[in-house]
């Protein structure tokens, strides 16, 4: 039986013929070599529809080359370069899907059990696969994402149905208005007829203004006849399996179940009943529309490559995994695992705080200072504290040069930015009438054009990928209370807090948060590097001492800001006021303004 036209393959990849059930599957291997890689684990990407398994090019070669694992992707029968079922009606039936799915991992990875990743319909029919008694022993992990088990959902529109409450009602309405293309896919001859017409040709740009898809390798030429063999999967399944659905459908390995919280087809919801079936589940969200394998490959290839290797060094796991870290676990790691993360000042103090409290949950960590041992040594301790991956870069945020070439390492070595901590700062005090021109020059570069470059370069990247993004910029309680001592320092920051409410506003309609961070009085080592104008050097080293041992007579930890910049992202706070002093002036800026003022009259002893 000839295969599907068209279809551009994946690129460095290997293909084979596996036939099964009258079908013969086009699979593509990538990541390894030889008898020596053997020990690899293997990862098999299963696509949903319209799609064919180049929609996991992306994916599968971070997987192979950043991780390497063994990567397996193949065309679901009817797709891609796979030939379709004759007759159609029937073909598609979950249990042969199960069928070829057994036939490729035997092909594959005989001795071995997989980990399965699937994505819309993928994942649909991966719930089959590790659901089923037959496949028990075959399959190490799943990863489903953007495709609910039939079975489960079955039973959560019939809890539903059979209690109505308004809470029931809202949701089954809800899904049901977002699958309304589920029962136009079931009408006879008139997908297939839409399919290789106007829609087949309409497709690619429809997922490029509506998800920010890059069409340049993707979808293939196949997509029209793809579509149209692919409407047997709606009808040779839905309706047998939600009018009847398993009642053992619980799954017989962990499963990681990554949510795109913009997801316009499926609900949230969904997963309310998903630990009954699933009893080793971890649960991650990312913020992306359904097509996120195309959209956030980078995210997605750090979480699956985490869950691989945490399920293959476990308890009975065979074989060797790659040396990396063990999936984070923390309360934040559903929201923050895989992310990519960058922090500038992040040798020590808010920064270094910042990027291991971001590890923790998971993240992936840049950390960004002009101290090159003190960047390499908070990337080291991101990586023991939970980060995927961390990395340290050596730049002055001052220098535009540098700040563009960084951006563009980043962007090409690590992937797009999610979350952008301008941090880097440096103090400073004295009159206005003893603060020179170069002094000036030397705060408001760091602390204003430091944060400039960064929001201008990362902040771009972030809306040209159109998936959205969040940048925290380090103001300061001296942003809102003005003082006498503090003239360059305080301008700087408010400059900072204005420059982040204005671009708050730009970007809102792009999905980037903007949040002003406002510490207050932190135990950190800016204080013992603070200039004091208009003293000599002695003088500003008794100062700094003296500035130094108030902070720590203070001790209010940086952890504590840290854990404040974690909860802002999530929330998408604009102004957060870290210290009770911090939020006490913030309110008596509103309030009562002339207190304030009074108050910056006040010249502090040091």
């Amino acid at each position: 039986m000839g295969a599907a036209a068209g279809g551009s393959g994946v690129p460095g990849a290997r293909e084979r013929r596996v036939r099964t059930g009258g079908v013969e599957l086009c699979v593509a291997e990538l990541g390894v070599a030889g008898p020596g890689d053997a020990d690899r684990p293997t990862v098999v990407l299963v696509h949903g529809y319209p799609d064919s398994k180049e929609v996991w090019s992306e994916v599968a070669g971070r997987l192979a080359a950043d991780h390497g694992f063994h990567v397996v992707l193949y065309d679901v029968r009817g797709h891609g370069r796979s030939s379709a079922p004759r007759p159609l009606r029937g073909g598609f039936t979950l249990e042969k899907l199960t069928d070829d799915f057994l036939a490729v991992v035997d092909a594959v990875s005989p001795d071995r059990p997989v980990h399965v990743v699937g994505h819309d319909w993928g994942s649909v029919q991966a719930w089959e696969f590790v659901t089923v008694p037959r496949t028990e022993g075959r399959i190490a992990s799943f990863t489903s994402m953007s495709g609910p088990s039939l079975d489960h959902l079955g039973h959560w529109v019939g809890r539903r149905a059979a209690r109505p409450t308004p809470r029931a009602l809202a949701q089954l309405l809800g899904q049901g208005a977002r699958s309304w293309y589920v029962w136009a896919l079931h009408a006879p001859a008139l997908p297939e007829l839409v399919w290789r017409g106007p829609l087949g040709r309409a497709w690619p740009g429809m997922l490029a203004r509506s998800e920010k898809v890059s069409t340049a390798d993707y979808p293939t030429a196949s997509l029209p006849e793809d579509a149209a063999h692919g409407a047997w999967l709606y009808r040779d399944n839905v309706r047998a399996r939600l009018s009847r659905p398993r009642a053992d459908a619980r799954a017989h390995c962990p499963v990681q179940l990554i949510t795109a919280t913009g997801d316009v087809f499926l609900s949230e919801r969904l997963n309310d009943d998903l630990a009954e079936w699933v009893p080793r589940l971890t649960r991650r969200s990312v913020v992306a529309k359904h097509w996120m394998p195309r959209t956030r490959p980078d995210q997605l290839s750090s979480w699956i490559a985490g869950f691989v290797v945490a399920q293959e060094g476990g308890p009975g796991s065979a074989g060797a995994a790659p040396a990396g870290p063990v999936a984070a676990t923390g309360p934040r790691a559903e929201r923050f695992g895989g992310r990519l993360v960058l922090v500038t000042g992040a040798a020590s103090g808010i920064g270094r705080a910042t990027a291991l409290a971001f590890a923790a949950a998971g993240a992936r960590v840049v950390a960004v200072d002009r101290d090159a041992g003190g960047a390499a040594r908070t990337a080291e301790l991101a990586r023991r504290a939970g980060a995927l991956k961390a990395w340290a870069e050596v730049v002055d945020v001052s220098d535009e040069g540098a700040m563009e070439k960084l951006a563009a390492k980043v962007a090409g070595e690590y992937g797009v930015v999610d979350v952008l901590v301008n941090n880097a700062g440096i103090g400073m005090s004295g009159p206005f009438l003893e603060t020179s021109s170069e002094d000036w020059r030397k705060v408001l570069d760091v602390n204003l054009w430091g944060v400039i470059h960064g929001c201008r370069l990362f902040g771009r990247q972030m809306a040209d990928r159109g998936q959205g993004g969040h940048i925290v910029n380090i103001a300061s309680a001296a942003a809102y209370q003005p003082s006498r001592s503090l003239p360059a320092y305080g301008t700087s920051k408010a400059a900072v807090l204005m420059l982040s409410q204005s671009l708050r506003a730009e970007l809102a309609d792009r999905d980037i948060g903007v949040t002003a961070v406002c510490p207050g009085f932190i135990n950190t080592g800016i204080t013992s590097t603070s200039r004091f104008t208009g003293v000599d050097a002695a003088e500003e080293r008794r100062r700094q001492r003296r500035a130094a041992r108030l902070y720590e007579l203070r001790n209010y930890p940086p952890e504590k800001v840290a854990d404040a910049i974690l909860r802002a992202v999530l929330r998408n706070s604009a102004v957060v006021p870290v210290t009770p002093e911090a939020r006490g002036t913030l309110l008596l800026s509103r309030f009562a303004p002339k207190v304030l003022r009074g108050l910056a009259r006040v010249e502090p002893r040091l």
